[in-house]
């Protein structure tokens, strides 16, 4: 295994223990079955992708590893990526605050939907990273990118930011938290505000991107915007 593989996959390690610790130090207790089933299909669906990226696209892989605030070249992109973490912090934190407090339940089939929704969309990320090697973790455009109009790039321009919509909407309900679906909304608007952004960039500074805009009229959500 190279150095790149090991990296990411200490990385991905380093990530589930933290999450594991947000999610059961704030609910004060280990008897939380709608965390232990959202952590195993969160880790799996993380390890899947990731051990595919790491078998068939190492670029990609070293393109991913790149991400967060420090990152982005683009001031912009660096605030938005800043206030993009802290929502994602407050939707991962709030559902079990809701659990040990009780303020809000959410039924057992429910919760498994929200399981579903997280693994649709890691499925839907899937996807993205098998049709675009360039779906860098900071917004850039590399000397030999092109615009890439197939698979799900030809149904809407953001298909990774719907899969993560998709997920993110799954976060709570998959904790057992109807308040923590209030929290789905914020991070949406981060999500439209740094797709926005990112479209702007885009048509700047990688050719053809203006056309590609004309040819799929949709951003996140066919029929939709």
């Amino acid at each position: 295994m190279n150095d790149l593989n090991k990296k990411a996959l200490s990385g991905l390690l380093r990530f589930v223990i933290t999450l594991a610790a947000v999610l059961f130090l704030p609910a004060w207790t280990f008897r939380y079955w709608q965390a232990w089933i959202f952590l195993f299909v969160f880790s799996a669906c993380a390890l899947a992708t990731s051990l595919y990226v790491m078998k068939n696209d190492p670029k990609l892989l070293e393109r991913r590893m790149r991400a967060g605030p420090g990152s982005e070249k683009e001031r912009s992109q660096q605030i938005i990526q800043l206030v993009a973490m802290f929502a994602f912090i407050a939707l991962i934190v709030f559902p079990p605050l809701d659990h040990r407090f009780a303020w809000s339940t959410v039924p057992s089939a429910l919760v498994l939907a929200g399981d579903g929704l997280v693994a649709l969309g890691f499925l839907t990320i899937f996807f993205v990273f098998r049709e675009n090697s360039f779906a860098s973790g900071v917004i850039e455009v590399n000397a030999e990118q092109k615009v890439v109009a197939t698979g799900p790039y030809a149904l809407v321009r953001h298909p990774m930011y719907s899969g993560a919509i998709v997920m993110l909407l799954g976060v709570p309900l998959a904790l057992g938290s109807r308040w923590g679906v209030l929290l789905v909304i914020p991070i949406t608007l981060v999500i439209g505000w740094r797709l926005l952004d990112e479209e702007a960039f885009l048509t700047r500074n990688l050719q053809g991107y203006s056309e590609y805009q004309a040819m799929v009229r949709y951003r996140l959500v066919p029929w939709i915007w």
